[in-house]
């Protein structure tokens, strides 16, 4: 016999025995990767309204899908009477005694400052709350250029004064006196 040729008998037989048995099962099929999940839009979000710049104001804010946008209700409770700035914040962090931590506000087009109904505005502006002579205030507006999924994660705040709905970067409202983080409500 040959050199090559027990060379290849010898290479058919190691082939052979590391081959694993066959099987009567078909081999399973590989099981896909599992699919990232799909971000959940969030049907509510919700703050709670904290006292800030040596206030006594409290309150909640809730934000919900409405039309081609969102509804934001915004309820409070010890302030003065009076009309009130009420704008989301860029940050939603209130930790800072007068809560400047909240940043300016929530302006993703960086356009200046205003009113709902003014041609040009932070998506943030929502206008002014009017209080009560028992310091309570509702603020319920319709905001269309905002989105469920861009609200939560920035910050709720109410400001001393009225909001002027024109100048640049607050509208003059004066101190921050309510600061509240809203957050994805808890599903139901």
């Amino acid at each position: 016999m040959r050199l090559s040729s027990l060379l290849v008998i010898l290479a058919c037989a190691c082939a052979t025995a590391s081959s694993p048995p066959a099987s009567s099962t078909p081999a399973a099929a590989p099981t896909p990767a599992a699919a990232a999940p799909e971000p959940v839009t969030p049907t509510a979000v919700t703050a709670t309204l904290e006292s800030r710049s040596n206030s006594s104001v409290t309150g909640t804010a809730r934000v919900t899908p409405g039309g081609s946008g969102v509804i934001v209700m915004v309820d409070v409770s010890g302030a003065t009477p009076g009309e009130h700035g009420v704008h989301i914040h860029d940050k939603g962090d209130c930790s800072a005694p007068d809560a400047t931590s909240a940043g300016p506000h929530y302006n993703p087009k960086a356009s200046h400052h205003g009113g709902l109904s003014t041609p040009v505005r932070h998506t943030g502006d929502l206008g002014n709350m009017q209080v009560d002579s028992n310091g309570k205030g509702l603020l319920v507006v319709a905001v269309p250029d905002l989105t469920m999924d861009q609200v939560a994660g920035h910050s709720v705040l109410v400001h001393a004064g009225k909001d002027d709905l024109q100048s640049d970067p607050a509208g003059n409202s004066g101190a921050r006196i309510a600061c509240g983080t809203l957050q994805a409500a808890p599903a139901q």
